[in-house]
């Protein structure tokens, strides 16, 4: 696999031992330094159980290093979830993010209910303008993807992640999922988001990895056994396609 620069690949052990590592290898700590509000992005898309969502324990890591190193910052962990069926606070239930909140004492967000800002996009492909959480603007973004090869994207990784701050109200229009307007033209769709906002720093959950499907199918057999984490979220998830064995040249958000 051709190293992708300016990411960090790190062996996972344990979420408890690697996140801590990965995130002092690609330089968080300097990043994280005088932050006041972090918001952290995992994907919950549905109920379903890691790795097809991100595992409560990876995030909790990251609560306790951004704790460590920007001891001033208000932590929170945002997501606004595409399932027809459920509601955020729902799967920040099922999946341990309320018990999380408690214990850490952070914040939990629903994008899909939180204040949006418009944000002009003239270069857009699908989307002139779209409409974002404030919160997500005006805060340190770190995106905490599974990765997964997905139907549309092709690839689950950092910058399809962000998918989760389209509010449904706007984009939730001409099919079953909240976000159904970005899926008629995936690949421009999520260039246009990127254009918009990225993520500023990048830590995505390899430990597994979904080979065939975003919803489930098999799984990495060998494990993946990986983080790959860095402040460029598009190199991390060109790194995340060739872990999967993908040509990332062949995706059209991530040439």
């Amino acid at each position: 696999m051709a190293r992708q620069p300016g990411v960090v690949l790190t062996d996972f052990t344990s979420y408890a031992d690697s996140v801590p590592a990965a995130l002092d290898a690609c330089g968080a700590a300097k990043l994280l330094k005088k932050q006041k509000r972090v918001l952290i992005k995992p994907n919950l898309v549905n109920a379903s159980p890691p790795p097809v969502t991100t595992p409560v324990e990876c995030c909790a890591a990251i609560v306790r290093y951004v704790r460590a190193h920007a001891p001033q910052a208000e932590v929170v962990i945002a997501e606004g979830c595409g399932d027809v069926l459920r509601e955020t606070p729902e799967l920040f239930a099922i999946h341990g993010y309320d018990l999380l909140s408690g214990r850490e004492g952070v914040g939990l967000l629903d994008l899909n209910q939180a204040e949006c800002v418009r944000v002009d996009n003239p270069e857009g492909e699908v989307f002139t303008e779209l409409w974002l959480p404030e919160a997500a603007m005006e805060s340190f973004l770190i995106s905490v993807p599974v990765l997964k090869a997905h139907s549309l994207a092709d690839l689950t990784g950092s910058l399809k992640n962000l998918m989760g701050l389209l509010p449904p109200a706007r984009y939730g229009k001409g099919g079953a999922w909240k976000k159904s307007s970005f899926h008629a033209r995936m690949q421009e769709s999520l260039r246009d988001l990127a254009r918009c906002r990225t993520p500023d720093l990048t830590l995505i959950d390899a430990s597994i990895g979904l080979k065939e499907h975003h919803l489930g199918g098999s799984r990495c057999d060998p494990p993946l056994a990986t983080l790959i984490a860095g402040p460029d979220a598009l190199a991390c998830d060109r790194a995340g396609a060739e872990l999967l064995g993908l040509d990332w040249r062949d995706i059209g958000h991530l040439r």
